[in-house]
């Protein structure tokens, strides 16, 4: 395991995603200040790789300068009112998750074992009978 190399991966998924929550959000606010605009930028997102956030914003800087500084402007103020919750949340998520994945493997392999071990329908009514007819002989 690698973790500095893991840190540096997550850290770039993270930052596009932030890059994507900027233009969704600028999306929106133009939707009602510069309708032009937002289809603008929205169909430049769906033509765009916006799954690499810096690739996507280098290909805008030659499109439009104005719309790349309010996305770059958008995207820090968002990781500035993320990044400080984030560590305790992707911590607390993932036990929790954990937990839960946990919790329904055991009950899997709990009811699949039980399962095994239950004797079958045609056994059960077979061995009554005998209890029965015995029973009966006795009294």
């Amino acid at each position: 395991m690698y973790p500095k190399q893991i840190a540096q991966d997550t850290a770039k998924v993270l930052q596009s995603y932030l890059t994507y929550q900027a233009v969704r959000t600028i999306i929106n606010q133009l939707r009602e200040t510069n309708p032009s605009q937002s289809i603008w930028l929205s169909h430049y997102s769906d033509s765009a790789k916006i799954q690499d956030g810096e690739a996507y914003l280098d290909g805008l800087m030659a499109e439009n300068k104005e719309l790349l500084l309010r996305i770059l402007t958008v995207r820090e103020e968002l990781a500035q009112q993320v990044l400080d919750f984030l560590p305790e949340m992707v911590r607390t998520g993932i036990n929790q998750a954990n937990v839960e994945h946990r919790r329904k493997l055991l009950e899997r392999l709990t009811q699949s074992q039980s399962s095994n071990s239950t004797p079958h329908p045609e056994t059960t009514n077979t061995e009554s009978d005998t209890d029965d007819s015995s029973n009966q002989t006795n009294i």
